[in-house]
């Protein structure tokens, strides 16, 4: 009997110890985020959300309705080799928008009066971006654009005449607002980008350097050439999956 009880506290502390982690990776990435306890999330701004609701679910239902623990269901390969990923494998794609208004804006509005100009490639190109300045988003935007201005001449064509950054929209065939809705994503040139639903055959192929993925995910960026709804233009901000 006492060997047993002995094993029940050795798996709660385990159970809480990996609560804990996940906690952690939150707190730490997320300045607005005040505390994780008990399931729920306490935001400075007064806000709460549950951490995790506790419902088993599919990959087509975590994808659609996630909680914040299910943002973390996959763990991001942060520069690690590029690889075809697996059967959907999309560390990142998992959104929950309660949390991401809270954290950028509750609406169009809102994220606009959020949005400050980042200088994009300043010696090269000296493009004017927007990009959210919650959360150290803009300033991990600027950084990684002095990074990519002294790469070598041969990476140009990658990083200037880019798509674009900021716009209020869902991503498209859902109903689920976009990380550009937040202004916390930027897709690069179109022209040497690779995207799922543009294939015939769903085969991954890239075309971007791992250099530039690199110095995006150094400062907190996902990139979607990891995904296997792969979208190789695509780069958010997301500092609790580095």
């Amino acid at each position: 009997m006492k060997s047993l009880k002995l094993s029940l506290i050795f798996i709660l502390a385990l159970i809480l110890t990996s609560a804990n982690a996940k906690y952690n990776q939150f707190i730490s990435a997320y300045r607005s985020i005040q505390k994780i306890q008990n399931n729920i999330v306490y935001f400075k701004n007064g806000s709460v959300l549950p951490f995790d609701d506790n419902v088993s679910k599919t990959f087509a239902q975590k994808l659609k309705n996630p909680s914040i623990k299910d943002m973390l269901w996959q763990k991001y390969p942060s520069r690690q080799d590029i690889v075809a990923p697996t059967h959907n494998f999309d560390p990142g794609r998992f959104r929950n928008m309660a949390f991401f208004k809270i954290l950028y804006g509750r609406n169009e509005k809102e994220v606009k009066s959020n949005l400050i100009k980042v200088i994009w490639l300043p010696k090269k190109e000296h493009k004017i971006l927007y990009f959210n300045k919650k959360e150290l988003a803009a300033t991990e935007g600027q950084l990684i654009s002095n990074e990519l201005d002294n790469l070598p001449k041969s990476y140009d064509k990658y990083i200037t005449n880019i798509a674009g950054t900021f716009r209020y929209r869902y991503i498209a065939g859902t109903k689920r607002l976009s990380a550009h809705s937040f202004g916390i994503a930027i897709d690069l040139n179109t022209k040497f980008a690779n995207y799922w639903r543009w294939d015939k055959s769903q085969v991954f192929k890239n075309q971007i350097p791992k250099k530039i993925i690199n110095i995006f995910e150094k400062h907190g960026f996902i990139w979607g050439g990891r995904w296997f709804h792969y979208d190789t233009m695509h780069f958010e901000y997301r500092p609790e999956l580095r």
